[in-house]
């Protein structure tokens, strides 16, 4: 079978738990040829460890969908004050720019009337089709006409209010941001060499980066396969960059969020998220309950092997925090619970262990988290004239403190999580492969993820974390038989030798419904007998005398 698999930014592009997840798919089914299409900017240098290609895959197309753009949102709003559009003139002819008006007011409609189910799928395909005949959709959609477009739906009666309360300025911030969503439209993907080839989009993500799995389906009857282990639109919502702007903005860009989210899920042959916290979103996004499979994402189990099965390794005074560290994650409840705690169990121990992001916001926050801990713990000494040492440290993995992940878990008595926002913890999964009790809060797929192998309190509650960890710091008996059963369970649900068989399953499924397509110079099955492709004569048997039998 020929996959195209769609990423953003995704392998062999760049590194992280979606480039790993995309190569131990390439790599673990090697009896399909998988088509690399990859979405994110052309510039981007490559990983210092470039991931390698299994002889069953190549890249084939890279579109750059993240190219800022030339004209700033001020510079276009002195233009359109003074009514200059001599830049959209440039782009279509009278009878483009007409059928461009057409579609993409169908599209605002749809995302700005309050009941309008249908409008924008049928201004995007419109688009689509004109992209794909004519080309110059992105400088349509920057142009004065649709600006325009987009101001008078949004002031059209039965329009949501957020839409009708949105000014100029939020009219040229959106079509900005449209114009950059819809950047997959004008992709040369859409030829018979290209999309038009493969048996089966596979998309990594959804929004985006299931825009040309959308389009393959529309032009080839290609069918769609739609993986999300995080959903598109919840990080939408929960992104810091929307909370500054406009609520009109605001409602805009959650509506066609929202709205391109529908016409993927409505689309897909198949949705395959990642845990039932991703599935519940798409549920209530539209998505057929009939057409989802949750399928857990794998991990090596490998790795932690010989920690899992050391079960008298680890500090039995000590916790482990190991994550990226940003305001989702709480580290503030965490040292407020480590407090409470300590002043029950004085030697007991925090290690906080960071995972490398690269984000200035992250560094910002590591900071702070630093201030308030050295205030909450002052350097603490023995006797009189030893020196301090706090009982919270703050690591980087990959330091000399914490090398690898394994020497990470097995240093613990207790991983600990104390998100107030997470889709998959995958942290934790990788501290019950290590045979690990965990205290965690109730949030994304933990309990899904935990099942009774580890405690959940609610989030935003220290002192519930902190009652949760002395219990297992002072029962060594309950905390090793939570470890056992959570690594039995990491074991049974999350490696990815479960996760490599159920897209073997998948696959050869979506291909078994699809619809057969010759190309020129393929064959045509059973256009000949299976025989007359075995050297030798048989069609001509002699049947030997008296008996019926053929001849050798």
């Amino acid at each position: 079978m020929r996959i195209g698999l769609l990423t953003e930014g995704g392998h062999p592009y760049a590194t992280g738990e979606a480039g790993l997840w995309c190569e131990r798919l390439v790599h673990g089914l090697g009896q399909h040829q998988f088509d690399l299409y990859a979405l994110g900017p052309t510039g981007t240098p490559p990983p210092a460890r470039p991931l390698p290609l299994p002889p069953n895959a190549r890249p084939v197309r890279t579109g750059d969908v993240a190219a800022p753009d030339d004209e700033t949102v001020p510079s276009r709003i002195e233009r359109a004050a003074f009514g200059d559009d001599r830049a959209s003139r440039r782009a279509y002819g009278r009878r483009e720019r007409r059928r461009f008006t057409e579609a993409f007011h169908a599209l605002a409609t749809g995302l700005c009337a309050e009941h309008d189910e249908t409008s924008f799928a049928t201004g995007l395909y419109a688009l689509a089709d004109l992209a794909r005949e004519r080309g110059g959709l992105p400088g349509a959609l920057r142009s004065d006409d649709a600006v325009r477009t987009l101001e008078t739906a949004c002031r059209a009666p039965g329009a949501r209010r957020t839409a009708a309360a949105a000014g100029l300025p939020d009219h040229l911030a959106f079509a900005d941001h449209l114009e950059r969503a819809l950047r997959p439209l004008s992709l040369d993907w859409y030829e018979e060499e290209a999309l038009g080839a493969v048996d089966l989009c596979h998309a990594t993500a959804g929004g985006t980066t299931a825009l040309p799995g959308l389009l393959a389906k529309r032009f080839f009857g290609t069918p769609l396969l739609v993986t999300e282990y995080g959903v598109q639109l919840r990080a939408h919502y929960l992104s810091p960059a929307v909370a500054d702007r406009s609520a009109p903005l605001r409602g805009l860009l959650a509506a066609l969020h929202g709205r391109l989210a529908a016409e993927i899920y409505g689309q897909a042959a198949l949705l395959t998220p990642g845990n039932a916290h991703a599935r519940r979103w798409q549920e209530k996004c539209g998505a057929d309950r009939a057409r989802i499979r949750t399928v857990h994402p794998g991990l090596a189990a490998d790795r932690f092997a010989e920690v899992g099965e050391d079960e008298e390794s680890g500090d039995p005074a000590t916790l482990v925090w190991v994550g990226r560290v940003e305001p989702a994650k709480d580290l503030v409840a965490l040292l407020h619970a480590f407090a409470d705690l300590r002043a029950r169990q004085p030697d007991a121990r925090l290690r906080i262990v960071a995972v490398p992001t690269g984000e200035p916001c992250a560094d910002t926050y590591l900071t702070h988290c630093k201030g308030f801990a050295a205030q909450l713990f002052p350097d603490e000494a023995p006797v009189a004239h030893a020196v301090g040492e706090n009982p919270v440290t703050f690591e980087e993995l990959g330091g000399p403190e914490a090398p690898t992940l394994e020497d990470t878990y097995a240093s613990a008595a207790v991983v600990v999580l104390s998100s107030v926002v997470e889709g998959f913890p995958t942290s934790l999964v990788e501290a019950m492969f290590c045979a690990r009790a965990t205290v965690s809060t109730d949030v994304g797929a933990v309990v899904e993820v935990i099942g009774g192998t580890g405690l959940v309190v609610p989030p935003r509650n220290p002192r519930a974390l902190a009652d949760a960890c002395l219990a297992l710091l002072r029962d060594p008996e309950r905390r090793h038989r939570l470890g056992a059963a959570a690594r039995a369970r990491a074991l049974e649900l999350f490696t990815v030798e479960q996760n490599l068989a159920a897209f073997r399953g998948i696959y050869l499924e979506l291909l078994s419904h699809a619809p057969v397509r010759h190309r020129p110079g393929d064959g045509v099955p059973f256009a000949h007998p299976a025989e007359a492709h075995v050297p030798g004569s048989w069609t001509h048997q002699a049947v030997t005398a008296g008996t019926g039998a053929p001849d050798a």
